[in-house]
């Protein structure tokens, strides 16, 4: 039997481990595969776990370098009791490729200042006690890299330190005057300095992380249905009469299913039914037909310089276009002719359709992406490259959990090398691996599950996870419905649960999105389906939005302040800053955001309150308490909060707020939390209490 070898045991060379640890630095991504990401303006938790031998005090700062060459340095700050991690807020303002590294040290003075407090007022070991000062003093008045003003100020700490004729506990207290601590505070006498390795942030522009997304189904808009039962198709000509009121409600992306041709075989009627008539214009997903593939734009529709108008005038009104951008074909598209490798055929000699159990998309063909991997790759960049040149900067792909995760990898490396400011959205529903797979290989946004997370304990859970456990690489687009989503909450819970849910959204993530149709309260389903009644994707769906407006059947006004509150608050455009609170009834939900001045756009704290009725059925009346150091009240036992929705404003504390929400008039506090005196007090951005460092 051949001898085992022995594992071959790391050198202190080889474990890179330096004299103080520094171990579980974050953000990172599992695995460190990929980089963690942000957006540009997007504060960001930076920091590690960091510790010695004994009982020593460690201290650990963060020195960050930005793309353009400047450089700065935070000081960490001890972060849950116990757990050894320290952290600090960092703002990444520009974008590009960002570093940093955690410096670990032996904290000398709060060591000797431990230990002083303790044995000075024993009388315990007092000469050595306050020689040891002395010698840190010493240290500090003679470094010439220190201030003159520090060096004064630490010769006659030392000197007060050595005089024996003072007595030792006001030696020790000149030794912790405010002015010492304050000195310290900037720069500690450390020892054992220790270095992490650079770490890098791939840092995207804001719209990658931050905003609110409308989608419209451009066919619909300005559709007429004619006397002999065909219809007008809606153009981009019309339709862009509907961008100046998408942007009035205050969102920033329109986004639209698919705008090319669509094929004529097995092609859907309405309500996904088989047999589609000679008037029905089928789903936007079967894509391909006599008048071209994923370059062509359907005929219905317009002509490239119409689609180019369209784009001008969503630029014209604030707006981006995301542009649907699915790989599959219908079995018109030319790819079937002339490239029948990228499909999978059967052993009868047909080709595979699309199918989700029980689902199924007869009008659909999906790509085999394993016969000719590098054709299918060249074709996607041409495609892309295409709508990139004509002006489309944002993508939503359609079901990528169903291709291969190394081709998304090359694909969106590949574009972004060359078009940094693309962004690409995941629309998959699947297991939370491949959903996270897809994120950490480059899409910069991905649906959730946040449809189907409705009750409070749901929500908590999932807000959480998405705030702080996810936060480094999957940033979530919070949608309220889609034209397959149709929740049974939305479903039965009447105008109150758009309000909830559309509330939730705008103010727990800093993107969030919704499909035309929900400002109307269209809840009524096809039967045996989450999707409405009469399905846009099957049908043309005009609607008259300002006659609902006019008779109080829309809650646009509501989505429109949602957008307002977020545009007015910059807490809300941030995805890590959410914490939970605590209510007394298990159907209200409790977070808040807040955001320090020193990151800040208006120049001052932002801190909001969202109280939550997430029953759409009834009337909540309970307590709520809060962690006030959350946002940025620590020690203050008492606060204003002002509702942001109805104006109505109250003086609160940390425990036993009074709230009543009625579900049939405002379910949903969104408050705006200011001290009762109007002065901050001064805190370090994560909102700790700069007298506790």
């Amino acid at each position: 039997m051949a001898k085992t070898q022995a594992p071959k045991q790391p050198t202190l060379s080889d474990s890179g481990l330096g004299r103080i640890p520094i171990l579980d630095i974050f953000p990172s991504v599992p695995g460190q595969r990929w980089l963690p990401k942000a957006f540009a303006g997007e504060v960001v938790p930076l920091g590690a776990v960091v510790f010695r031998e004994g009982h020593d005090a460690v201290g650990a700062r963060v020195e960050v370098a930005g793309p353009s060459g400047q450089r700065s340095e935070r000081l960490l700050l001890a972060l849950e009791p116990g757990t050894d991690r320290y952290g600090a807020l960092e703002q990444l303002g520009e974008e590009g490729l960002w570093r940093f590294r955690i410096r670990a040290y032996s904290d000398d003075f709060a060591t000797w200042q431990h230990t002083a407090s303790i044995k000075l007022p024993a009388g315990l070991d007092v000469d050595v006690t306050l020689a040891i000062g002395r010698e840190l003093f010493e240290a500090g008045r003679v470094d010439a890299t220190r201030p003159d003003a520090q060096r004064v100020l630490f010769g006659k700490v030392a000197n007060t330190l050595g005089d024996a004729s003072i007595d030792p506990v006001e030696r020790l207290a000149a030794a912790t005057s405010p002015a010492v601590l304050d000195a310290l505070a900037d720069r500690p006498f450390e020892s054992l300095t220790t270095f992490s390795e650079w770490r890098e942030i791939a840092v995207e522009r804001e719209r990658a992380g931050s905003g609110s997304w409308y989608e419209f189904f451009p066919r619909s808009i300005g559709a007429k249905k004619n006397a002999d039962g065909s219809w007008t198709s809606g153009t981009f000509r019309t339709a862009a009469k509907r961008l100046p009121a998408v942007a009035a409600m205050g969102f920033d992306v329109l986004y639209m299913p698919p705008i090319h041709p669509i094929g004529r075989s097995f092609r859907k009627g309405p309500n996904n039914s088989l047999d589609a008539g000679p008037h029905d214009p089928g789903s936007p997903w079967a894509i391909g037909g006599a008048a071209g593939g994923h370059d062509a734009i359907h005929p219905d529709l317009g002509t490239v310089a119409d689609f180019t108008y369209f784009l001008k005038q969503a630029a014209k009104a604030g707006l981006e276009v995301a542009l649907d951008f699915a790989l599959q074909a219908s079995p018109d598209h030319p790819w079937v002719t002339e490239h029948p490798e990228w499909f999978t055929t059967l052993p009868d000699g047909s080709i595979a359709y699309a199918e989700n159990p029980p689902k199924k998309y007869q009008d659909i063909y999906p790509i085999n992406f394993d016969n000719d991997p590098k054709g299918i790759r060249r074709e996607t960049l041409r495609l892309l490259r295409y709508w990139i040149k004509l002006g489309v900067r944002i993508f939503r792909v359609d079901n990528p959990h169903t291709k291969p995760l190394d081709f998304w990898e090359y694909v969106i490396h590949t574009i972004n090398a060359e078009f940094p400011e693309v962004v690409f959205l995941a629309e998959a529903f699947t297991r939370p691996a491949i959903m996270q797979g897809l994120a950490k290989v480059g899409y910069q946004q991905s649906y959730t599950y946040f449809t189907w997370r409705n009750t409070k304990e749901e929500l908590e859970e999932f807000l959480t996870g998405l705030s702080h456990e996810t936060d480094a690489f999957f940033r979530p687009n919070l949608w309220v419905n889609t034209p397959d989503i149709l929740t049974q909450y939305l479903q039965f819970g009447g105008r109150a649960a758009y309000k909830i849910r559309a509330a939730i959204a705008a103010t727990a993530a800093p993107t969030w999105a919704m499909y035309s149709g929900y400002e109307l309260i269209e809840n009524v389903a096809r039967p045996g389906a989450e999707e409405n009644l009469d399905n846009e994707k099957y049908e043309y769906r005009p609607r008259d939005f300002a006659l609902a407006e006019q008779t109080g059947q829309s809650i646009a006004p509501y989505i429109t302040r949602l957008n307002e509150i977020r545009r007015e608050h910059p807490a809300l455009r941030q995805l890590r800053n959410l914490e939970l609170h605590w209510s007394d009834d298990d159907a209200i939900l409790v977070y808040s955001k807040y955001i320090a001045a020193e990151f800040s756009s208006t120049g001052t704290p932002d801190a909001i309150l969202i109280v939550a009725n997430v029953d759409p059925h009834s009337v909540r009346e309970t307590s709520v308490h809060f962690d006030v150091s959350k946002f940025g009240l620590p020690g203050v036992e008492q606060f204003r909060v002002t509702d942001l929705i109805t104006g109505a404003s109250w003086i609160w504390g940390v425990s036993h707020n009074f709230v009543r929400l009625d579900a049939f008039t405002e379910p949903v506090h969104i408050l705006h939390v200011e001290p009762v005196d109007g002065t901050w007090p001064e805190t370090h951005p994560n909102g700790a209490d700069k007298a506790a460092h």
